[in-house]
């Protein structure tokens, strides 16, 4: 990894390649935003041989991450990391956006990239701008994402903003195209989507003898049927449902030995939670035992829970992608999803589908997935084959097209 002072140079533009810059500043991100800024700029790096990278990231991050080898990285002081001030709750200074805007300035770029408009800062280059948006989920459930108004006000000031200045919007699905172009009120023309994928760890482990060692770290027991759930703990997540639905099928003797693991990050998380709130509820129902909050966990181990679960269940109110499904499904764990959102999308024919406001209707699926090996085998065969149409490599090779195709436009 190189750290360039800002305002360094490179070869004269009529012989170099075109210099992207990119915003780093959510790399170390532990939820989708950061997994996918990892995961498709690490890839781009890796294969794109027609352009030239130049990473920006604030102090903290640049500290904390792992960039991939021989990236040029222009660091900015910040008082704030912008993965903390850009929080559910949080709000960034002028004096940090600045910053931010003013290394950018001072180096020779030909396009900027921001890989979530969560990091955005104003981009004072004559350079073109491509903003991935990942949903809008803040703008169909703004109560669900943010705490209070204020936060609200600047999300969506940023949001304006960043759309206001972009030359194309990137997005992750042709569901969260079609709710941009609703809720922005841009041309559809204007909106490209990508794609995600499972990382290399996310597979069917061949020994998972030696690998059941993590699972008393989770509650676990080796052979114990258990539910996994993936994501952040947040309102729009809908898990209450899922508790409640949980709740139902313990009434049923022959899943009473079954517990439901809860993995996502409920302390280190900056999005809005609503921990506390659900684990009064599991408490107030007694399921303590039962339902388990795993906080975050390694990738490693992650695919073992993947790999040992009767199935996944996304109860979500709205996804942008929803890519624990994907992993789950190159884990080979059968996959039970809300009908919203871009979840019937990814998921396609090999999944099972509910309302997620019918939280009996989804104790009748599990019900019939948990009592029955051959629904689960079925399931996990087309689900490992499904996970196969989703890479980073496909998602490098469209977004390092999309790159070229806008540098090539004129303005």
């Amino acid at each position: 990894m190189g750290i360039a002072a800002s305002g360094s140079s490179g070869v004269g533009p009529s012989t170099r390649k075109p210099r992207i810059g990119v915003d780093a500043c959510c790399w170390s991100n532990r939820r989708g935003f950061g997994r996918f800024t990892r995961e498709l700029l690490t890839t781009l790096v890796a294969t794109d041989r027609e352009h030239e990278y130049i990473f920006f990231a604030d102090g903290d991050t640049a500290r904390a991450s792992e960039f991939p080898p021989g990236v040029t990285v222009v660091v900015a002081s910040t008082e704030v990391s912008p993965t903390v001030a850009a929080s559910a709750s949080g709000s960034r200074s002028l004096k940090d956006l600045w910053a931010l805007s003013r290394v950018v300035a001072q180096e020779p770029v030909d396009l900027f990239y921001f890989p979530a408009v969560y990091s955005y800062f104003p981009i004072l280059n004559r350079c073109k701008v491509i903003v991935t948006i990942h949903d809008m989920i803040a703008d169909h459930h703004p109560e669900r994402v943010f705490p209070n108004r204020k936060s609200r006000l600047f999300w969506k000031l940023k949001q304006q903003a960043a759309l206001w200045q972009s030359d194309m919007i990137l997005t992750v699905s042709s569901h969260a195209k079609q709710q941009i172009v609703e809720y922005c009120r841009v041309p559809a023309t204007r909106v490209e989507t990508t794609t995600e994928g499972p990382s290399d760890v996310f597979i069917r482990l061949p020994n998972l003898e030696g690998a059941t060692a993590v699972l008393p770290k989770y509650g676990l027991r080796s052979g114990e049927p258990f539910l996994i759930y993936v994501g952040g703990i947040s309102p729009h997540k809908n898990l209450g449902v899922l508790v409640d639905a949980f709740h139902r099928l313990m009434e049923d003797p022959r899943f009473a030995d079954h517990k439901l693991v809860l993995v996502g990050d409920y302390k280190g998380d900056v999005f809005f939670s609503h921990y506390a709130e659900l684990k009064a509820d599991i408490e107030q129902r007694g399921l303590s035992a039962r339902v388990l909050f795993t906080g975050f966990v390694p990738d490693s181990e992650l695919a073992v829970l993947y790999n040992l679960a009767r199935a996944l269940v996304l109860p979500s109110l709205e996804e942008g992608f929803g890519l624990p499904a994907v992993e789950a499904m190159a884990c080979g764990a059968p996959v039970i999803a809300s009908d919203r959102g871009s979840l019937p999308e990814v998921v396609g024919q090999v999944g099972l589908f509910f309302d997620p406001s019918r939280p009996d209707v989804l104790v009748t699926l599990l019900r019939d997935v948990l009592s029955s090996e051959s629904i689960r085998d079925r399931m996990s065969l087309a689900g490992l084959e499904r996970a196969k149409l989703f890479t980073w490599e496909l998602a490098a090779q469209s977004t390092a097209a999309l790159f070229e195709r806008v540098l090539n436009e004129v303005r």
